[in-house]
């Protein structure tokens, strides 16, 4: 028996799990990846769990510690699920594996999930960076107390709030995570001749920490007893001990066997250097899992934009170090009081960034703040007459800096250096922001982010990128400000300068490449060569890092099932027309949707975007018996809401847009969803300056931008939302395909995109055919 049989979940895997579980294993040993491409039920939640705890408990492998990356709420709970299976099915002896799931702080901070002691969601990071900061410097060298005389404080001043608990003895608590915490609701202070707040949990968690700075011997608990911690537990063992969850959670990171988190615990430039850096190498077994997002959600990761009035507040920083430097005593400066002239000459002498760099810097940004301001009201002046007078009416917009289809410099950096700006004012901006960070953290009472740092880094990005791989462009976001003035765009749009990093296959490859191997998987990673180029593991397998593919369909019976690819004319923008103008299409793809939402149970209708939603919905509303509900673009709660709403009671339709977020990584299994029909090839808007940008991109990198950059993620958002219907293997369910682009071999069909399985199930009909085909699979179900 295979030593990986032990830690598997289940009495038997399936054979492709058998399969999967071998590869991954042998491939990671070479320190290789497997790409896997598995349909629901083929296990792969558990298949690479079992591959990554088999290598981390080998004596013999080099591997540490698993980490799991997924986006979808769903996916992590699976995962958190899966380890419970195993744990709870290891051999006698054996201790459990450990695992942590990591969320933010806000998630974690005992005052922030409580809403107590001024702390809530929105203010939780500057507050804690604050907090901390005061404990440190309290409790460091030549501090006015200890962290233990600290907690002790703490402890005594039992002030509660509303929202606490009492505990025996007196006193009232702050409660969180289903435990009572050693201290009060109301943050403490240190009284040292003013009133200074501290962190209680944080003091803690100082008082726990060694000389040695080994952190896990901080942790109030044994971890080989716990298995795997929710971040709900991780709060009740810490909070309850008196500690911080959130440095505890950081301590757990190295030490524990399996990490399960977010991309951006791998990709963000700024986590991964404060926070979860310590999984970054080749002692890590990485699973990524629903990796057919891994090339956008990494895209946004690394790009980057500041809004102007982050420009804005650059400006007034460092304006406030500069009269300090020079003024030689406290004065105020827009309203803020400037940083002490001592402390700004020292900081100063003891960096490498001059006065004279400062000042530079406070010049670029004013002279950028106008250039920006020029651009905007020009761009609406040519783009949008009268714009001035029709405020309300404005719209999100795109200004693209340069020819979004011919790579070369962006007007901003040609303004620049005609301005008389060259390359050291943009480069030296990191370092300037930085050392003014400093300044007024240390000078200034303030709990705040500064913007100087964000906007030294752009600059100098902004300055070094390529301008082939990276697209410059202002974004115009529609806000509304009633301080600015009438006749202004700022009243109506914040303006982002924008870094937007077009083919992000570098940074993948780079990042995939410091961990030791692991495992890439997805319902939907077909086709599997174009994956492996955008993604970057094309090059790792050129420098000898083995890449290994496997395929597993959907195992399910096929009698469950009806799939069919209806040969209706192409749902484009110009067959169709706008949702106003009717026309044979239309009413075409009406008729069409009625036959399928006219199936017994829930079913789900996918549009290209959220307007073709709200038209089918009309056309449903008025022609099925069914309660219909739109999805429309909304918040997290409302659509937590409506996905409820779908499945109580009685049978519904429910009409979203593919670029939502219920036709991914929402469960539908059992009865909750019978039948699925996607509209059109969910193509995003061809038009947009950024879009062509990357098309272009592609064409260069890969030969083929369209395809690479449009029709390939469009197909996977496709096969995503069809594939909610058949979650198991008693499910019934009926799945459509609604275009001549999914039924034919065309010159623009997307056939090829799919894997050979699903174009033999989804067999190509006639419109006029598609009902007598629902008729007979539901007489017989």
């Amino acid at each position: 028996m295979p030593a990986w049989q032990e830690i598997f979940g289940h009495d038997e895997p399936y054979e492709s799990q058998a399969e999967g579980i071998e590869t991954a294993v042998e491939t990671a040993e070479q320190q290789g990846f497997t790409v896997l491409e598995g349909a629901c039920g083929t296990g792969k939640t558990m298949l690479a769990l079992t591959a990554g705890i088999d290598r981390v408990r080998d004596p013999d492998s080099d591997y540490e510690r698993v980490v799991v990356l997924t986006s979808v709420k769903q996916q992590l709970r699976q995962f958190e699920t899966d380890l419970e299976t195993i744990n709870a099915n290891l051999p006698a002896d054996w201790n459990p594996i450990s695992g942590l799931t990591l969320v933010g702080k806000a998630d974690v901070c005992p005052y922030s999930r409580e809403n107590a002691g001024g702390i809530d969601r929105e203010n939780v990071y500057d507050r804690c960076e604050t907090l901390r900061e005061k404990t440190r410097t309290l409790v460091g060298d030549g501090g006015a107390t200890s962290a233990s005389a600290l907690t002790a404080q703490a402890r005594s001043q039992q002030i509660g709030l509303a929202d606490s608990t009492s505990e025996p003895g007196g006193g009232e608590f702050l409660e969180t995570a289903g435990e009572p915490t050693p201290y009060p609701s109301s943050l403490p202070e240190y009284e040292d001749g003013g009133e200074t707040e501290f962190c209680p949990f944080y003091a803690q968690y100082l008082d726990d920490l060694p000389d040695d700075g080994d952190a896990i011997e901080a942790v109030p608990f044994d971890l080989t007893e716990q298995g795997h911690l929710t971040p709900e537990e991780l709060v009740g063992l810490a909070a309850s001990s008196g500690t911080c969850p959130h440095s505890i959670m950081g301590a757990l990171i190295p030490e524990v066997d399996v990490v399960v988190g977010n991309y951006y615990h791998a990709f963000d430039p700024l986590t991964t250097g404060s926070f979860t850096g310590a999984l970054l190498d080749d002692a890590t077994f990485l699973i990524c899992d629903e990796a057919h997002m891994l090339e956008p959600r990494v895209r946004d990761l690394v790009s980057d934009g500041v809004a102007d009035t982050t420009l804005r507040d650059a400006e007034n920083e460092l304006t406030r170090v500069i009269q300090a430097a020079e003024m030689g005593e406290r004065a105020p400066a827009d309203g803020d009081a400037t940083a002490d002239t001592r402390l700004v000459r020292e900081e100063l002498e003891d960096s490498d960034v001059t006065l004279a760099e400062c000042k530079e810097l406070r010049a670029f940004l004013a002279d950028l703040r106008e250039e920006l301001d020029r651009r905007v009201e020009a761009h609406l002046d040519r783009e949008q007459p009268g714009w001035k007078a029709a405020l309300t009416a404005l719209s999100d917009d795109e200004l693209p800096l340069r020819d979004p289809e011919t790579p070369g410099p962006d007007a901003i950096t040609e303004w620049a250096e005609e301005a008389g700006y060259d390359g050291g004012t943009w480069v030296r901006a990191q370092s300037v922001g930085a050392i003014v960070e400093r300044i007024l953290d240390t000078a200034e009472d303030e709990e705040r982010t500064r913007a100087a740092p964000a906007v030294g880094r752009l600059l100098g990005s902004w300055y070094r990128a390529d301008h082939e791989r990276y697209f410059r462009e202002i974004e115009l976001e529609r806000t509304w400000n009633e301080l600015e003035p009438e006749d202004s765009w700022k009243r109506a749009y914040s303006a982002r300068l924008s870094l937007f990093n077009c083919v992000p296959s570098d940074a993948i490859g780079e990042r995939l490449a410091e961990f030791g191997g692991g495992v890439l998987m997805s319902a939907t990673l077909e086709p599997l060569d174009v994956f492996r180029e955008v993604t970057g593991l094309d090059t790792l397998a050129e420098e000898g890092r083995p890449v290994v593919e496997r395929t597993f369909p959907l195992e399910f019976p096929t009698e469950n099932r009806a799939s069919f690819a209806v040969d209706a004319p192409k749902f484009t923008y110009g067959n169709r027309g706008s949702p106003t103008e009717g026309g044979s299409t239309r009413r075409l793809y009406g008729d069409l949707l009625v036959e399928v939402a006219a199936s017994p149970g829930n079913v789900l209708v996918g549009m290209p975007n959220y307007a073709e939603a709200t038209w089918a919905a009309g056309e449903l509303e008025s022609r099925v018996e069914k309660p219909v509900l739109l999805d429309e673009s909304s918040g997290d709660g409302e659509t937590e809401e409506l996905k409820h709403a779908f499945f109580a009671g009685e049978d519904k339709v429910l009409v979203t847009s593919l670029r939502g977020t219920l036709t991914e990584g929402v469960d539908y299994s059992g009865d909750r969803l019978s039948a699925a029909v996607i509209c059109g090839v969910p193509i995003i808007n061809t038009a947009s300056p950024r879009t062509k940008a990357v098309r272009t991109a592609y064409n260069r990198a890969f030969g083929d931008g369209f395809e690479y950059a449009l029709t390939v993620p469009a197909v996977r958002k496709a096969r995503q939302a069809i594939g909610r219907v058949i979650r198991g293997p008693e499910e019934v369910g009926v799945r459509v395909l609604l275009d001549a682009r999914y039924a034919r071999e065309s010159w623009d069909g997307v056939r090829k995109h799919f894997p050979d399985s699903e174009r033999e199930e989804f067999q190509p009909v006639s419109s006029d055919m598609l009902g007598f085909g629902l008729e007979r699979f539901w007489k017989r179900h």
